[in-house]
């Protein structure tokens, strides 16, 4: 059952993402990453259409399935806020730390290009969103590129949701054999689902960027922006 958060959760947005995705990722880790090795067609696309010798980042890079795309002739380095997702990175030899995506350990201008793929989603104000995006521009320089993906309110898969609602708690399960205590058990995800255009909004509120290229993906809004 996916629960409304917006009237049943009244504490900061800092204590919500903490309870309903920093710790849960960091309890689901293994498990979460055993169902993510196939990199989505949108970004693969986006990564190997790169410049040759192009560096970049994937911000909140999870298991790191994307890092791995395209290791011959381009450099990307991952964050992620789960220090057991970046531990998970770091075993498959990939360059990764934990970090903040409000916060990013980066200079101004560091990168040809970043991704971050559906993370913006679990901030829980309108505000951090649009940090978020943000942090995501300060890290690229003047004519790199970004690409962003976020969940839609309008899902055509499995996944139904209330129109009216967009802010929700999503269960992920853990199945008793992927536990070491048994039993399975199920996890609760905070997610703010995005209505069509509402993600190219934060880019226009941000400014200096130039957004060519908005979609629908796997029950995603994607947004291609280029800094100015």
């Amino acid at each position: 059952m996916r629960e409304p958060v917006a009237d049943t959760l009244e504490i900061s947005s800092a204590v919500k993402e903490e309870q309903y995705v920093h710790a849960v990722y960091n309890e689901i880790a293994t498990h979460f990453s055993d169902t993510r090795f196939k990199p989505w067609p949108v970004i693969e696309r986006y990564l190997l259409a790169l410049p040759v010798g192009s560096l970049g980042v994937d911000i909140g890079c999870g298991n790191g399935k994307y890092l791995g795309v395209r290791t011959g002739d381009i450099f990307m380095m991952g964050t992620d806020r789960s220090s057991s997702l970046v531990e998970i990175c770091r075993a498959r030899n990939y360059e990764c730390l934990v970090s903040d995506g409000l916060d990013l350990p980066y200079r101004e201008g560091a990168f040809d290009f970043a991704i971050s793929i559906a993370v913006i989603h679990h901030f829980s104000s309108e505000e951090r969103r649009r940090d978020a995006v943000r942090e995501i521009l300060r890290v690229v320089r003047p004519g790199g590129t970004v690409l962003v993906f976020v969940w839609a309110l309008e899902q055509h898969g499995r996944r139904k949701f209330d129109e009216n609602t967009q802010d929700v708690l999503v269960p992920w399960v853990v199945p008793a054999e992927s536990r070491v205590e048994g039993g399975e058990k199920v996890y609760q995800r905070y997610y703010h689902l995005f209505r069509e255009g509402e993600l190219a909004s934060l880019f226009q509120q941000v400014g200096g960027n130039v957004i060519e290229e908005i979609g629908y993906d796997r029950d995603n809004w994607f947004v291609i922006a280029r800094k100015d």
